[in-house]
């Protein structure tokens, strides 16, 4: 047995368990009507507390509460809002994985739907043309700015290529292999589908904030502007 079948085997008591519960329509209506919340408290603290800040950071934290939900309003509400008492490694690294997060994921998506729904290739094919998706979705978030900024295309693909493969990797490793593990012959209509692909999005993200963090601490890459600096949240510290 290989290395992948001995790790499919391992994580078989997890799916055994979380298939049957990402399996109930009543837990898919629930989650999208949690979503449906986030984003619109999201949208409300954004125009009320946070014009602030970029559009693009705007897009990228919308992107991140409809993968993530509540999960992802967290993250906004600890790092991204220009209330912080204070910036840290940490925020720094959540912010850039957000960023690489709101790209990748829908990147993942597009790969999913296109490789194992539509074209209904096998598991191999669908983690590699997935991976694929995420990847360019991901590279093209970082290098596009870039270039807006003035950069050249060679060294804004140069930046883009060390900073972003080591996160983005990770990320789609364990975003696309639970989501397979869990769902790998569900279809787009079945309730598992959707859950097992939330679910995955938010693993991936978790597992990536470590290299985000180490990252940012050792200067690969820069991070993401303190929000508090883009206005005035410092008399309204949210911690």
């Amino acid at each position: 047995m290989g290395v992948l079948g001995r790790i499919e085997r391992a994580l078989e008591p997890a799916r055994q368990v979380l298939t049957p519960i990402l399996s109930d329509p009543r837990l898919l209506a629930a989650w999208a009507l949690v979503v449906a919340v986030a984003v619109a408290v999201l949208w409300w603290d954004l125009r009320e507390r946070n014009q602030a800040l970029p559009s693009t950071m705007k897009g990228v934290w919308t992107l991140v509460v409809l993968y993530s939900g509540p999960f992802g309003l967290g993250i906004y509400w600890v790092a991204g809002r220009t209330q912080i008492s204070r910036d840290s490694l940490w925020r720094r690294g959540l912010r850039s994985t957000a960023h690489c997060y709101s790209g990748c994921g829908a990147g993942e998506i597009v790969g999913i739907v296109l490789a194992q729904v539509i074209l209904g290739l096998a598991v191999g094919w669908v983690a590699a043309v997935t991976f694929g998706f995420a990847y360019l979705f991901g590279f093209g978030l970082t290098v596009g700015p870039l270039l807006q900024e003035g950069v050249e295309f060679r060294e804004a693909f140069v930046d883009a290529l060390y900073s972003e493969t080591p996160s983005i990797t990770i990320m789609e490793v364990v975003a696309i292999g639970s989501d397979l593990l869990l769902a790998a012959s569900a279809h787009v209509t079945d309730v598992l589908f959707w859950l097992a692909l939330s679910l995955s999005l938010s693993l991936g993200f978790l597992a990536a904030v470590p290299v985000n963090v180490a990252l940012v601490r050792f200067g690969v890459k820069e991070g993401m502007q303190n929000p508090a600096e883009m206005g005035d949240g410092g008399a309204q510290a949210a911690g």
